[in-house]
């Protein structure tokens, strides 16, 4: 079978629109072939420095231009850039790049202690490529060849680093062009962060599509705001989190010429959703994941109420089912769905099976498709024979006024092999009876928490998961009996 090629992204979209803006930051904008020409200096300066094609190249970086010209930079050597998430600590970023054999880490002078911590392996600065030779890029991309690695946060275990293709981030980005539409005056709004599939995935759509692409440093709700009431961007990536504090610290209207704002990381609230309608903000929900190469299922904003929790269905190339009778496992295909995790065969074997994706989630389908993510496989309670979401309880605990955050987890017990506990975080103290008689009116009988601990802050890793094996240690060590 032949290779599937395909000219090289940039050079091509260079060629086609040149004198397109193609990346506006702060107050700076460069067209499509000032960015090539900013990235061929940065493939000059890395491929004089050693990098090659096919290795595996560190990218440790905030959200700046020269990031950007970094990860393309990569991509015209023919290396595959593992993005480094920023918040983990030295040593977490070391075992990734070991477990990866990267030859480089590159860094920005933001890194620079951090990426001086790491030995073993070469660093590069990347804060000001220097003019060297001119640099000639490869003339094709090869769809199955490895574009990129992103290690998942690891709910079990080590992190495992996810491959993605050339093929998975140019699929990826058709699947979201058939569902949102394609318009010539799109701007993107990027403040998550680039080593986020959520951030690379815009990245690498602004040059398939000539797009161009607003990029924020840091998340400021207030500047984004701006920019969304003053026309300058048509869509935006944002989390639960993100899209709340915007909607506290908006007081105008979005401008028209705004058209998708694209939510992530969970299914939001009600109360979030109904206060997007009265200010005609069109939501997008959306599950995705680091192995889909960001969403594979999304939600119109016309379902937004009526299918209220629900992440929607699949995208045009791709396909969802579920494990089990009504719940059970989300199982995922799609040319988007990457090929397996580096240097990993057993974990492969274990999530990838007769074409389909084992994600390790728990959902269901509605009679019409419409997908319900309910949980963690890895966090299920089972308790008497029923099963028990951890994220339910959480749900409801967070809706009690004094509750800021709560995390639910399983603990064993003589009767019922396993009954659930919740550890929360408040602004006052509060009672056992309390939270139990408040859980009561909202949860059946056997998902009420058996045990209620305050504590000051819940265990997250670098990603800002919540790391629910953490409170069973938590249990095990300071209150089984």
């Amino acid at each position: 079978m032949n290779e599937m090629n395909m000219p090289n992204w940039l050079k091509q979209r260079a060629f086609l629109t040149p004198d397109r803006t193609a990346l506006v930051f702060e107050k700076r904008s460069w067209t499509f072939a000032q960015l090539y020409r900013n990235t061929l200096k940065a493939a000059s300066a890395l491929s004089a420095s050693g990098i090659q094609k096919g290795d595996f190249c560190g990218v440790l970086a905030s959200n700046k231009p020269e990031t950007i010209f970094t990860i393309y930079a990569l991509q015209q050597i023919g290396a595959i850039a593992l993005m480094l998430n920023s918040r983990l600590t030295a040593e977490e970023i070391e075992w990734q790049l070991l477990d990866a054999g990267a030859s480089h880490i590159l860094f920005d002078p933001f890194h620079e202690r951090k990426a001086a911590a790491i030995s073993g392996i070469r660093s590069i600065s990347i804060a000001d490529f220097p003019d060297g030779k001119p640099f000639t890029p490869r003339e094709t991309f090869v769809l199955d060849e490895p574009c990129s690695i992103m290690y998942t946060s690891g709910t079990t275990g080590r992190p495992k680093g996810v491959i993605q293709t050339y093929g998975n981030h140019y699929t990826s980005a058709e699947g979201s062009a058939l569902n949102l539409g394609l318009h010539t005056d799109d701007t993107w709004l990027c403040a998550v962060p680039l080593f986020h599939i959520s951030g690379y995935s815009i990245v690498m759509k602004s040059v398939i599509y000539g797009m161009e692409v607003c990029l924020f440093e840091k998340f400021d709700a207030k500047r984004i705001n701006e920019s969304l009431e003053n026309g300058d961007v048509t869509i935006i990536s944002v989390v639960t989190a993100m899209l709340s504090d915007m909607l506290k610290e908006l007081t105008g209207n979005y401008s028209p010429r705004f058209r998708c704002m694209l939510l992530g990381g969970g299914p939001a609230p009600l109360p979030l959703l109904e206060q997007c309608r009265q200010k005609d903000i069109p939501v997008y929900q959306t599950y995705g994941m680091t192995e889909t190469s960001s969403q594979i299922v999304t939600l119109a904003p016309e379902y937004a109420l009526t299918k209220l929790g629900s992440a929607g269905k699949p995208l045009f190339p791709c396909a969802v089912k579920i494990d089990g009778e009504e719940e059970g496992e989300i199982l995922v295909s799609g040319p988007n769905v990457t090929q397996g995790y580096l240097n990993r065969p057993e974990a492969n074997e274990q999530s990838f099976q007769n074409g389909w994706f084992h994600t390790g989630d728990i959902g269901r389908l509605d009679s019409e498709g419409f997908l319900y993510v309910l949980d963690r496989r890895s966090d299920l309670i089972i308790s008497g024979g029923e099963n028990i979401y951890p994220a339910e309880i959480e749900s409801v605990l967070t809706s009690f006024e004094a509750v800021l955050e709560a995390g639910v987890t399983g603990v064993p017990d003589e009767k019922w092999g396993s009954v659930p506990a919740a550890f929360y975080v408040a602004d006052r103290p509060l009672s056992s009876e309390e939270l139990a008689a408040f859980c009561s009116e909202k949860l059946a009988r056997y998902k009420v928490p058996a045990y209620f601990i305050q504590v000051d802050k819940l265990p997250r890793n670098a990603s800002n998961k919540l790391l629910r094996r953490e409170l069973a240690a938590k249990w095990r060590d300071e209150y089984a009996h």
